[in-house]
């Protein structure tokens, strides 16, 4: 279908395993992927939405900046902990979950603020006896990159209904891993507020203009490169390219510059 004017493709039954990938023109999932990640996206997303309502009811001063700040904060690093144990990071499903399941909506404040300050240290850092005191806590791995390092954001009181919220809704009948962070990005963005977003400079882009730039820049190219390598007959010079193939995408280099304004990207050619 690509090539309606070359020599016909023949691909015998015994070699169906590892040549089924020319018969791939016939199913085009990729449609069929996107549309179900944006789904289940928007399913996190209005998750995320009912979440951060119900978690700005119970600050003492709602409409203060600061609060917003903290309340920002706390959604990414509770959604963090949602994805987290879904998708294995934490080592074992449910574990965020498992984790304030016994603990009384009185204690999951002091709970979180524990295991925030957990995730931040390196196991060579943490209390040497915190496994014998607190074994549930002692698991969770450590966390680099400064998500959990400000110790200074405010976090509210938990009443019964924000811990089923957080425990029901979000945890158990959901599965964070499913969702696409590209699509998410921007529903999760939707839910915070706009201040805020500004300020931290927290601008999500769609997939579809992600790809407008990756496409022919870069990423074309690669994928190109991967079907004609695909294409070799010989198995052993095949897995060869390949070889070398996944080390060039190991050694690509990328430089992304955020800019929050036009003027201020002009600005930054300027200088």
């Amino acid at each position: 279908m690509e090539r309606p004017t070359g020599d016909p493709e023949i691909v015998k039954l015994c070699d169906l395993e590892k040549e089924y990938y020319r018969l791939q023109f016939l199913v085009d999932t990729g449609d069929t992927n996107i549309k179900k990640e944006m789904e289940v996206s928007l399913q996190a997303g209005e998750i995320v939405g009912i979440l951060y309502d119900a978690l700005l009811k119970q600050y003492k001063d709602p409409e203060a900046g600061e609060t917003l700040k903290s309340l920002n904060a706390l959604c990414v690093r509770l959604v963090f902990c949602l994805y987290a144990e879904d998708a294995g990071i934490f080592g074992s499903k449910s574990m965020f979950h498992d984790y304030l399941r016994d603990i009384p909506a009185s204690g999951i404040r002091k709970a979180l603020v524990e295991l925030f300050r957990i995730l931040n240290k390196k196991p060579e850092e943490r209390d040497k006896y915190l496994a014998d005191d607190n074994p549930a806590l002692a698991a969770f791995p450590y966390v680099n990159g400064g998500l959990f390092s400000d110790e200074n954001i405010e976090i509210l009181p938990f009443t019964e209904e924000l811990k089923a919220l957080l425990l029901e809704r979000a945890s158990e009948d959901f599965d964070w891993s499913a969702i696409s962070p590209t699509i998410f990005g921007a529903v999760f963005e939707s839910t915070l507020n706009p201040d805020t977003r500004r300020s931290g400079g927290m601008h999500y882009t769609s997939i579809e203009n992600i790809h407008k730039v990756i496409g022919p820049l870069f990423l074309d190219g690669l994928r190109s490169e991967l079907e004609e390598i695909k294409e070799v007959a010989v198995d052993k010079t095949r897995k060869a390219r390949l070889g070398a193939f996944q080390r060039k995408l190991a050694g690509l280099t990328f430089l992304e510059i955020k800019v929050q304004s036009l003027a201020q990207f002009s600005d930054s050619l300027a200088a």
